[in-house]
C-alpha cells in the first residue's frame, strides 16, 4: 500500500469525534445498546436520574420495586474491592428500608463477583422477614456467594448472557491469597488416597507429597472444612425455605414430600459446594446448566414482553458507567441511591 493510500486508509477508519448528548438512553439502539453508547459524549448527564429511568423502565414490566445492588466488574479501580463485604451491610439495609411500607414484593437486581457469605446471610435477614416475594435479577455476573443470594430469592431470572457460579468459599492462604477452599480440601483428599495406597502396598508415601502437606497450614484446612459447610447449609436453608418453597407437585404428578423437599436442597447444595464438579471456582454456571445439571428452574427474561428490552437497557447503562468512571458499586433504587468510588493513587 503507497503512503497515500496508507494516509487515506488511516483517515477513514480514524476514532470520528465523539457526538454530545444529553441522555445516554434516548441515544441507545435496540440489540446494540452498549455499542451505540462508545462514540457519544454526554454533557450534563446525571446517572441517578439516568439510572432510575432505566429502573422505572423494569419496574413499568415488573408492576413492582427494584433494587440494585451493583459491583464494578467490568473497570475495577486499581486497589479497590469490589466484592460482598460488611461495609455493604448498611447502604443495602438503608435502600430497603426506603421501600414503602405497604409493598410486599421486590425484586433485586445483582451484578457480583462474590464475597463473604456471612454478610449475604445479612442480606437475606433484611429482606425476608420482611416481603412475602423475593425475586432476583442477573443480568449479567452473580458468582460465589452472589449465586447463594440469588438462592434465597423464590424466582431467578435470568439473561441468556448471565451466569452464576460455584458456592465453594475461598480462604486466606500463608501469602495472603486467596484460594479456593475446595480446592485446598482436594488435594488432601488426593494426598491422603495416594499415601493409603503406597502403605497398602508396602510403599512409603511420596517425598513430594510429604512436602506438600508439611507446607499446608492447619488453620488454613480448618477454615476451608468450616467456611465449605457454612455455604452449604445457607444454600441448603434458601433452597428449602424459599426457591423450592412452592414446589409441590413431581413432573407426573405426585406431591412432593417434606423429606424429598430437604434432601433435593441438600443435594443441589454439596453439588454446588464441589470443586470436583465444576474443576475451578471461576466457572460460569448458565440457566440452562443450572436447570440440566442442578434441576434449579431459572426464569427467562425474554419470556415476559418488554422485560428483555428493559433489562438490557439498564444493563448497557450501568456498564457504560462503570466502564467510564472509578466507581465501585452502586445501591440504587427509584427511593434511595449511594455511590462509592476509589480515585486511582495517581489522582489523589
Amino acid at each position: 500500500m503507497s503512503k497515500n493510500k496508507n494516509k487515506s486508509f488511516i483517515q477513514s477508519h480514524a476514532t470520528p469525534q465523539k457526538k454530545p448528548v444529553d441522555s445516554l438512553l434516548d441515544v441507545m439502539q435496540e440489540g446494540r445498546e452498549y455499542a451505540s453508547l462508545v462514540d457519544v459524549a454526554p454533557k450534563n448527564l446525571n446517572l441517578r436520574d439516568e439510572l432510575r429511568r432505566a429502573i422505572t423502565e423494569i419496574e413499568t414490566v415488573r408492576q413492582h420495586p427494584l433494587l440494585v445492588y451493583a459491583a464494578n466488574v467490568i473497570n475495577i479501580p486499581s486497589g479497590a474491592s469490589i466484592d460482598i463485604s460488611y461495609i455493604d451491610d448498611l447502604p443495602f439495609s438503608e435502600m430497603v428500608s426506603a421501600v414503602p411500607p405497604e409493598v410486599d414484593t421486590i425484586d433485586i437486581l445483582i451484578v457480583t463477583p462474590g464475597g463473604l457469605a456471612q454478610q449475604v446471610s445479612q442480606f437475606v435477614n433484611r429482606v425476608r422477614p420482611r416481603f412475602k416475594n423475593v425475586f432476583m435479577v442477573i443480568p449479567y455476573m452473580a458468582m460465589s456467594a452472589g449465586t447463594i443470594w440469588a438462592l434465597s430469592g423464590n424466582e431467578i431470572w435470568m439473561d441468556q448472557r448471565a451466569f452464576m457460579g460455584p458456592i465453594d468459599p475461598q480462604v486466606p492462604g500463608k501469602d495472603g491469597r486467596f484460594i479456593p477452599a475446595q480446592a485446598l480440601l482436594a488435594l488432601l483428599k488426593t494426598i491422603q488416597e495416594k499415601g493409603q495406597e503406597n502403605l497398602k502396598n508396602g510403599q512409603n508415601p511420596d517425598w513430594s507429597d510429604i512436602m506438600i502437606l508439611q507446607n499446608m497450614d492447619a488453620k488454613e484446612i480448618g477454615n476451608a472444612l468450616s467456611l465449605s459447610k457454612y455455604s452449604v447449609q445457607l444454600a441448603t436453608d434458601y433452597l428449602l425455605n424459599y426457591k423450592f418453597r412452592d414446589w409441590t407437585t413431581h413432573g407426573n404428578g405426585s406431591t412432593v414430600t417434606p423429606e424429598e423437599r430437604s434432601a433435593r436442597a441438600n443435594e443441589v447444595a454439596q453439588k454446588l459446594c464441589s470443586h470436583e464438579h465444576w474443576k475451578v471456582h471461576s466457572h460460569g454456571i448458565s440457566r440452562e446448566v443450572a436447570w440440566n445439571e442442578l434441576q434449579i428452574k431459572i426464569n427467562h427474561i425474554e419470556d415476559v414482553p418488554g422485560l428483555q428490552r428493559a433489562v438490557h437497557r439498564f444493563w448497557a447503562l450501568l456498564y457504560w458507567i462503570f466502564d467510564n468512571s472509578h466507581l465501585t458499586k452502586i445501591y440504587i433504587s427509584n427511593q434511595y441511591s449511594l455511590f462509592k468510588s476509589r480515585v486511582p493513587t495517581s489522582q489523589k
